[in-house]
């Protein structure tokens, strides 16, 4: 399993699609085997969730994220976690352990991408 997290300075960043980067985490028996991290390509719509399902990635974790990211999430069968803060080592872990949940935080409006709903 592929663990992405959106990530600035090794900590969950607060909008998605503006992330410096991505740390990619690979499990295996609960535990993280690989780590390893990937520059934001860009931000295009749409363009952030296809690249990260050709990474292989099954889980992205992120303090919030716009609707169209997360449909195409949906739509290949990625799990999204918003809400989350705080490390990114500490967010996977939590993942890991049960007790990191979503809080579906969605960003509505990209020119406020610092305001999110639930």
């Amino acid at each position: 399993m592929k663990i992405a997290v959106a990530s600035e300075n090794g900590y969950v960043t607060e909008h998605f699609g503006y992330c410096e980067s991505f740390i990619i985490f690979e499990i295996e028996n609960n535990e993280i085997i690989k780590k390893e991290i990937k520059a934001n390509p860009g931000h295009r719509p749409g363009y952030l969730p296809n690249y990260l399902h050709e990474l292989g990635v099954n889980i992205i974790i992120s303090g919030g994220m716009g609707g169209g990211a997360i449909e195409i999430f949906n739509e290949k069968k990625i799990k999204v976690i918003t809400g989350a803060k705080g490390s990114a080592d500490s967010a996977v872990n939590n993942l890991l352990q049960g007790t990191l949940e979503s809080t579906n935080s969605v960003c509505h409006e990209h020119q406020h991408h610092d305001e999110f709903g639930n």
